[in-house]
């Protein structure tokens, strides 16, 4: 599960589009760019045990959300 998701802004003028993200799952800590295409670039290498293309939609979804709402 995913907790403490948090989203900021990769570039300093807002209007550009691009996110860092940030979140713990499983008690270990992720970071990643989040790009204006969708594509997440992870600044941390994720465990062997989490399904990566499950984690990825989750975080389009949070995106939506926290972002695009």
């Amino acid at each position: 599960m995913v907790s403490h998701f948090q989203v900021k802004p990769l570039y300093q003028n807002n209007r550009m589009p691009g996110w860092h993200i940030s979140f713990y799952m499983n008690r270990v800590y992720y970071e990643a760019d989040y790009l204006k295409d969708g594509q997440i670039v992870w600044k941390t290498a994720l465990s062997n045990q989490i399904d990566e293309t499950q984690l990825i939609d989750y975080i389009h979804e949070l995106m939506l959300f926290h972002v695009y709402e």
